[in-house]
């Protein structure tokens, strides 16, 4: 067979990027799988101190906030409700400021619900990474050293294909192992986030419609 000219030379290239890779992924790998476990931890401690808020809460809250309809009547409401804080402090912004407009009422209200989608985006992220990533990084970590232990193999060198074959396996099962932790970590948060997210805009429109209707009805004094 003949060799095309260069081919050596980029083949040399390529085993020496491939090779010089291996240490990077091995590290990589250790630290999603560092990253997963902390991050596991940090779900079941956030889990067990996580206040759920029923359809019902949401559902008084917005009944209560119409009696008398006023923004000192949400605040209060707001103030004494068992809701957590994030709540309290979106929707008590939103009610703190009368004296805006509706469509200014309105623009508030919606930057401080995409603040918080920001922060649960920033919170997924990491964990998005390492579903990703970490198979990926595996994938790599089983392919690179199988190239020497097949070269080795060939010359009968059972020792180095046998260390090659434990490195693969080893990346291979760390990989999956981080990437599914990741998966189940971002998977319970984004339902967690999500049903936060909607209670908080639903109770931010039943805000900003009982403070408009007030406001509508508020006789005007020439």
């Amino acid at each position: 067979m003949v060799a095309i000219p260069g081919s050596e030379v980029l083949s040399s290239v390529l085993h020496v990027i491939s090779q010089s890779l291996l240490i990077p992924v091995i590290v990589g790998l250790l630290a999603f799988m560092l990253y997963a476990i902390i991050s596991f931890g940090g779900l079941l401690s956030e889990y067990t101190n996580r206040i759920r808020v029923s359809p019902e809460q949401i559902e008084k809250l917005i009944i209560d906030f119409s009696n008398p309809g006023t923004p000192e009547q949400i605040i209060k409401v707001m103030e004494n409700s068992d809701v957590p804080v994030s709540y309290k402090n979106i929707v008590i912004k939103v009610a703190s400021h009368p004296e805006l407009g509706s469509k200014s009422r309105e623009a508030l209200a919606r930057k401080l619900i995409e603040n918080e989608e920001s922060i649960a985006a920033k919170s997924l992220e990491k964990t998005d990474m390492v579903t990703r990533l970490g198979p990926t990084l595996g994938l790599m970590g089983t392919l690179i050293p199988m190239g020497p232990g097949l070269a080795a193999l060939g010359s009968g060198d059972i020792t180095t294909l046998a260390n090659a074959i434990i490195i693969a396996f080893d990346t291979t099962v760390v990989g999956l192992a981080a990437g599914g932790v990741g998966y189940v970590i971002s998977k319970v948060r984004r339902r967690w986030y999500e049903e936060y997210l909607s209670n908080l805009d639903a109770l931010c429109e039943s805000a900003l419609e009982v403070m408009d209707h007030g406001k509508a009805q508020t006789p005007y004094v020439g």
